[in-house]
Parts: C-alpha cells; structure tokens; sequence
C-alpha cells in the first residue's frame, strides 16, 4: 500500500461526490496491479472487461442524481474459489482446469455488485484452500508484500497480499481453520471470519463444509465494516445460511469499546505464541483498558478435533480425482487429502460429537466476557519454504503450526476480527491479533477492532514495492 492510496471510505466518498469518478479509481487500481504483481502474485485471474462496465454503470448513476449504494465505485478481488461468471472457478488447483465456467456469481459476489462495488479479478490460494502458506506449485507462490522472501500466509495469502499491496482496499476470502486470519496477521490488514452460517457460501468451491466461513479482508475498520454490511443477506438456497436479518454494523462503530467486557486469553494462547505474539495480544488488551486474563476451554483437543474433521471431509471431498488425477494435485496437499479421505469414519464422528460439547463450553465464556484478545499467529510470517518454526524453544512443523491459534477459535464458529498490530522484534512485520466475540456479535469484535484502531495501536503500514 503506497503512502497516497485511498481508504476504502475514503474512496467511496470521492467518487460519491463526483471528485473522482468510478473509472478513473478503476484505471489506476489496474496500474497499480500491472505494476506490483509480478512481485506479490496475489491476482491469477483479471476481469478487465466486466470491471470497466461496473465502474462506468457507477458513473451513468451518479450523472443521473442517483444515490449511490455503499460501495460504489470501490474496487475488490476475491479468492479464486469464489463463482465468477465465465471464469472457471480454480480454486488453487490444475484439476479445476478443465471444469466448465462458471454460469452466475457467487451469492456474496452479487451482494457486492449491488452495493456498487468493482470486481477486477481473482486471487491465489492454497490448493483447495488447505494450507497457511499459499506455496502454489501451480500459480506460484504468493510473496509478502512487507518482505517478498516470507510467506503471505494461507490459504488466503492472495488476498492478504493484495490488500497489504495496494492493489484492492477490500478483497474477498475463505476460513476455515484460520485462512482470513492468517493472511491478515502477516500481511498486517484487518480481517473478518464472521460466525460460522453468517454469510452465504453459495456459489463457492467447497473445503470442510462443516467449517467453512467466507469473509472479507480491508484496508481499514471501517473498510470491513462496509464489506461485512453489504455481504449480509438470508440466502434460503444455501441451507448452511442461518436466516437472519441483516444487522448493520457500520452504524456502530463510533460507540468504540465502551462499555465493553474485554479480557485477554492466557494459557495456551500465551504458551504456544512466541514474545513478539504475546506482546500484540498484550498492548491490544492494555490498549482496550483491561488486565483481566481468561482461559478457552480446551484449546488443544479443539485443534485435534479440527484436524480430523479437516483432513476426513476434505480428503472424502477429492477421493475421486485423487484415484485418478493423484500427479495433478499440490506435493504440499495431496499427502494430507489422502490421509483424510483414509480415515475412520468413527474418528469423525467422535470429533463431531465433541465439537457440539466444546461449543456450550465456549459460548459459557461470554457470560462474563464480551470480547476475548489474543494472537492470530504464534510469530510474524516465515520465509517462503521454511520446515520447521522455533516457538518458545519448540521446534515444530511450519505449515500446520501456524494455525495454532486460530484452529480452535474456528471450531467454536465464533465471529474474530483480525487486527494488524507491529510489535518489536520482528524486524518490522505485523503479528495480528483476534478480536472475538460471542456467535452472531460481529458489532461488538469490530467495535475494539475501532478503539485499536483510533489509538493508533492497530493500523496497516504503507508498502512500496
């Protein structure tokens, strides 16, 4: 992100005003990703055709004294598992290749669309989305755009990258076991996982479907706050889609932290992040005016759990492909994939059977809490093609370690805010905190994601590459 690149708010209000118009935002957008993929290679795909017609429909609207939607004008990408009409939904992945177009657009791809939002490409991922590392033997890797020789995390890291670039204010993503959050911390922009059912997933390519969330990265609070607001929606044709209204929550951002019950999560979220990890979550909880410690429940068996459910729907997932298109799948996957899809069905069902347990557990927290802080990663980014990563002394396996703080977060579906913090020690990369809430409470983690933000604590950092 250069020095002079516009908010995401700020953005919408120039072309809001005729300052600027829709497609001249989109015509520097583009330049500004010829100019800087060929470094990160967050996009794999460009819809320049389709984001002129968006942007000059945005135009012809505010010519005619329309008011114009939230987001009009602004430009996005999203994570290339994502439906988009007439490009083949690859989901990071070469047997994708030969599948048909896709006929319509994702469910949150049109909401974006009717809130004026620019779709000008996809982004690369993990094979399949499984993985923290978006180590793509088949698009390449994505690289950091704070230190190109680091990962940009995973499977999101197309997503992080653009954002943490400049080359989109908003962009489109997936988690399931930490792949928004992820991203978010060791690119150091804001991330949303919502609560697990909150947004739509039709239209997308599937991972773990009893885990999947889809969300938005931004540039800003205020920016995913925007995002979240026009992705909400009831979707009756996707039966995972709880059938909620719509609750705004831009309107409360102002409020702050006020009044909020914050505290900060010790035991293993302190045991397994490294000092630099411990710190962010620190100055953010002594930030948020709160010294007060709790404890997740079972933190350890939830990420066992979230393993096994991962690896078992995931594997079954392919199970076709991989009898007959083994040599087209990622090295770094195909192991995993198949190690799921040979797996007990009992082992599945017992982690399932524990995961609605584990739940009343967690949801028994937020009787005394409103919003519990802790790190998104355990460290900073590794460099791209690390093994192994040193926590506290412990020397672990790099790719599955880095989920270690968000895998059990996720299995609880609870709503998290990634926030970008930079703590010292780590040669100038961000570490992330999550900011998480009670299910369907996205207002109150995205409001101390606001006092973080208004202090000055959590902010992106300008990149020039």
């Amino acid at each position: 992100m250069s020095a002079a690149t516009p908010t995401t708010v700020q953005l919408a209000r120039a072309i809001a005003s005729g300052e600027r118009s829709a497609r001249e935002v989109l015509e520097a957008t583009l330049q500004t990703i010829e100019a800087t993929n060929p470094q990160v290679n967050a996009f794999i795909d460009h819809t320049h055709a389709r984001a002129r017609r968006e942007a000059d429909a945005v135009d012809a609207l505010r010519q005619s004294g329309a008011v114009l939607p939230s987001l009009a004008g602004v430009p996005y990408a999203v994570k290339n598992l994502f439906d988009v009409e007439g490009l083949v939904t690859l989901a990071g992945s070469k047997v994708n290749q030969g599948m048909p177009p896709a006929q319509a657009d994702a469910a949150l791809i049109t909401q974006m669309q009717k809130a004026g939002a620019v779709l000008v490409g996809t982004l690369n991922m993990d094979e399949y989305a499984y993985g923290f590392t978006t180590e793509n033997s088949h698009y390449g890797p994505s690289h950091n755009p704070h230190k190109l020789a680091c990962t940009a995390g995973g499977s999101s890291g197309g997503s992080g990258a653009a954002v943490a670039a400049g080359q989109v204010p908003i962009a489109l993503a997936s988690d399931t076991n930490g792949s928004i959050r992820v991203p978010a911390s060791f690119c150091g922009v804001w991330g949303l996982k919502p609560t697990f059912g909150r947004l739509s997933r039709r239209g997308s390519y599937p991972f773990v479907h009893s885990i999947d969330h889809l969300g938005p990265l931004a540039d800003s609070v205020e920016g995913l706050a925007l995002a979240y607001d026009a992705l909400q929606m009831p979707d009756s044709q996707d039966p995972g889609c709880h059938a909620l209204r719509v609750q705004p929550v831009g309107q409360m951002l102002g409020r702050g932290s006020q009044g909020l019950r914050i505290a900060r999560l010790g035991g293993y979220f302190e045991e397994l992040a490294t000092p630099s990890a411990t710190e962010a979550a620190t100055t953010a909880a002594r930030t948020l005016n709160t010294p007060e410690i709790a404890l997740w429940p079972d933190a350890a068996l939830a990420r066992a759990a979230a393993f096994i459910i991962t690896a078992s729907e995931g594997g079954r997932l392919h199970l076709a492909d991989l009898k007959t298109r083994l040599d087209d799948f990622e090295p770094l996957s195909v192991d995993r994939f198949l190690a799921g899809a040979l797996q007990p069905t009992a082992w599945y069902l017992r982690a399932q059977q524990f995961r609605r347990i584990y739940r009343e557990r967690v949801l028994a927290l937020f009787k005394d809490w409103d919003v519990l802080v802790a790190p998104a990663t355990p460290l900073s980014a590794p460099l791209l093609g690390a093994e192994w990563l040193d926590i506290n002394g412990q020397q672990m396996p790099c790719r599955p370690s880095i989920g270690l703080l968000s895998q059990p977060i996720s299995f609880s579906g609870c709503p998290v805010v990634t926030a970008p913090l930079w703590p010292s020690g780590t040669g100038g990369m961000p570490i992330g905190v999550q900011l998480i809430a009670a299910p369907w409470r996205e207002d109150l983690a995205l409001r101390a994601a606001q006092s973080l933000q208004d202090a000055g604590i959590a902010h992106l950092k300008t990149v020039k590459l």
